[in-house]
């Protein structure tokens, strides 16, 4: 009786902090919209350069590329942000850690997708008078960011996910919120504050891989019939 008392205890002490871990929650969120934004601006041109660009480009890139998806994110975000010192705000190198982190595997992504378009159809717009770089940007591109999407889906979840490393340095999202509420010392409610934790990170993930589902539905690209 007494322990499902003191169950029912931590329970409502979750409930009551609640609002604190959903303050945790918007931090994550906003440091994910961040990091995959930037992954984006860079991974996309990252992408494109190696499909598109010169061999000297093309090898630059990939292996910037191999250094930062071999690198573990807890490196990066240590060496950015107490050996670089690249900004004193721990939001913003997180998310600068994340962002390139995000942009290696982007590249991949997109330029997967950018390979995936039959050189038939960039042939087929050159012979219209189209330039080769308009050819790509109004031909190859909008199917290319088509058929990215169930990728850069998986991309957003692991980035969500790994938003959590960034405790490392301080910055208050989901999961150190949860951590600092069960090392205060004002409950023992450890297994109920990091099922509630996790239940948030199961909804914010679902809701996202839904949404991106939908989208990939959406702007799918028909596929001819025989």
């Amino acid at each position: 009786m007494a322990a499902i008392l003191l169950q029912a205890a931590d329970w409502l002490f979750v409930i009551d902090n609640m609002g604190l871990l959903l303050g945790g929650t918007v931090v994550t969120i906003a440091l994910t919209v961040a990091s995959i934004l930037l992954g984006f601006v860079v991974g996309f041109p990252a992408g494109a350069i190696e499909v598109y660009g010169s061999d000297r480009a093309r090898r630059v890139v990939e292996q910037i590329g191999v250094v930062l998806r071999g690198t573990p994110l807890l490196v990066i975000i240590m060496i950015l942000y107490f050996g670089l010192s690249i900004s004193s705000s721990a939001f913003v190198t997180a998310t600068i850690a994340l962002g390139l982190r995000s942009a290696a595997y982007q590249s991949q992504i997109f330029r997967g997708a950018l390979q995936s378009v039959d050189d038939g159809q960039l042939e087929a717009a050159r012979a219209v008078a189209m330039s080769r770089f308009e050819a790509i940007r109004h031909v190859v591109v909008p199917q290319a960011l088509r058929r990215s999407v169930p990728g850069f889906q998986n991309e957003f979840t692991i980035v969500l996910k790994d938003t959590s490393i960034a405790i490392v340095i301080g910055i208050g999202e989901l999961l150190t919120t949860g951590q600092n509420l069960y090392e205060g010392g004002q409950s023992t409610a450890a297994l109920e504050i990091f099922l509630a934790v996790s239940l948030v990170y199961f909804v914010l993930t679902f809701a996202t891989n839904r949404s991106l589902d939908r989208l990939s539905d959406y702007y799918a690209v028909p596929e001819g019939t025989t």
